[in-house]
């Protein structure tokens, strides 16, 4: 017999609490309002959008952060395209930042270095394919002056007091006048104070005060593929323009020509970085902004082929200048050509390596100078030196190479292949005039 039970009136208190106990959203602010519910207004409504904006806002930069620290490791699983166009990308703002910071920091302290000259008193002409920009000119009958420009070249400050550095070749006629032209375009009349007796090298000074000026690197240190610059008077028209490239070769021996004749220069740095007649004295430079190198020469059968002698030669020039006043070079009085094992083969030469002494095509081109240290010493036209002070000399190793770091009045040792046998002499250097 089944009885109907009633139930007890706190179990049906407990129920219906336990109802609206579920009923309860367990985050209110995530939950739509109800209407009859004071508690669900539109301020709530607003504090929980800004809640969640700002969870995910801070969750979204912990990862943007985190994977920007890991953007290395990413990237390598990019594919290959991407990766070379990121890189390609992180080189190229790099090295054109690094150029643009170059060329803003050195275009105050290069100049231009115009060439004047007094046309009724002279006459000028012809081309210099290997540095400043020459016009044409002509002699004419009137005795009053007629100056014009006749050339131009280029040279940078070394010193805040108005020293500019330059090719000898730039301000190498002294009838002729010289006027800076700074990256400001103020003219300053300009004063050759020293020209370099064997390299191409000179140095002019102009009246002014705290003039920008460049550091010399140590172009021992340079590689051949390092990135240059180079700035200068290009075509004696187009001032401080730029121009990059890179080292293309080190310790080349080239003959410079000009209107004033040709010289050896051996030791100089060879670039692709485009190099223009009136480009010559300017300087050229490493992504740090040192000069490296002064612009000399181009070579006209070749297309971006231009050759700057070494700041070590120009620190050397600089150093002999501030000691005595002009640029001293130790001379041994000889004329010569280096031999190459190609050459000694071709010319059954005993010896496939040295300086052979040979005169030049002029009656005047004496292969050993008259009473010059090596005719002292007794060298004579055919004889080869071996050795200078027990280094050989070689492609790598000229004479003149072996003998730049020597000083007027040094004694040098030299090995020579004399009329068919080998000795020992010493000559004691003289001063290059």
């Amino acid at each position: 017999m089944i009885e109907n039970m009633e139930k007890p009136e706190n179990m049906e208190e407990k129920n219906s609490n336990q109802e609206k106990e579920l009923d309860k959203p367990l985050f209110p602010i995530f939950t739509e309002p109800k209407p009859h519910d004071a508690k669900y207004t539109f301020k709530t409504l607003l504090v929980g959008v800004a809640l969640v904006s700002l969870i995910f806002g801070a969750l979204g930069g912990a990862v943007g952060a985190d994977l920007l620290l890991r953007l290395p490791q990413i990237q390598k699983y990019l594919p290959v395209g991407a990766q070379n166009q990121a890189l390609e990308q992180k080189v190229t703002l790099t090295e054109d930042s690094a150029i643009i910071d170059v060329v803003n920091q050195a275009s105050p302290a290069v100049v231009s270095i115009v060439i004047s000259k007094d046309l009724n008193k002279t006459r000028t002409f012809g081309f210099d394919p290997f540095a400043p920009f020459f016009g044409f000119g002509q002699q004419a009958g009137s005795s009053s002056p007629n100056v014009q420009q006749v050339g131009a070249g280029s040279g940078f400050f070394v010193s805040s007091d108005g020293l500019i550095l330059t090719n000898k070749h730039v301000v190498s006629d002294e009838q002729a006048s010289y006027t800076v032209v700074t990256n400001d375009g103020k003219r300053y009349d300009a004063i050759v104070l020293s020209r370099d007796p064997i390299n191409d090298l000179a140095i002019i000074k102009v009246d002014i005060k705290d003039a920008p000026y460049l550091k010399l690197a140590d172009s021992s240190q340079l590689r051949i593929g390092q990135r240059v610059i180079a700035i200068g008077n290009s075509l004696g028209e187009y001032q401080n323009t730029v121009t990059t490239g890179i080292i293309s070769g080190i310790g080349r021996s080239i003959t410079a020509g000009s209107t004033d004749g040709s010289e050896q220069l051996s030791g100089v740095i060879q670039t692709d970085a485009a190099i223009n007649p009136g480009n010559s004295g300017g300087p050229l430079l490493n992504t740090a902004g040192q000069v490296v190198g002064i612009n000399t020469a181009i070579d006209e059968q070749g297309q971006l082929v231009g050759f700057a002698l070494p700041a070590e030669d120009a620190a050397k020039a600089l150093e002999s200048f501030n000691k005595f006043g002009k640029i001293t070079r130790p001379f041994l009085g000889v004329r010569y050509v280096m031999i190459t094992a190609d050459m000694a083969k071709n010319e059954n030469l005993p010896k496939d390596s040295g300086a052979l002494i040979l005169r030049g095509r002029n009656m005047t081109d004496f292969a050993v100078i008259p009473g010059s240290p090596a005719d002292k010493a007794g060298l004579v036209e055919n004889d080869i030196i071996l050795e200078v002070n027990g280094k050989k000399l070689d492609e790598n190793n000229t004479l003149s190479n072996a003998l730049k770091n020597s000083q007027v009045g040094d004694q040098v040792v030299l090995k020579i292949y004399h009329k068919g046998e080998e000795k020992t002499v010493n000559a004691t250097l003289g001063e290059a005039k």
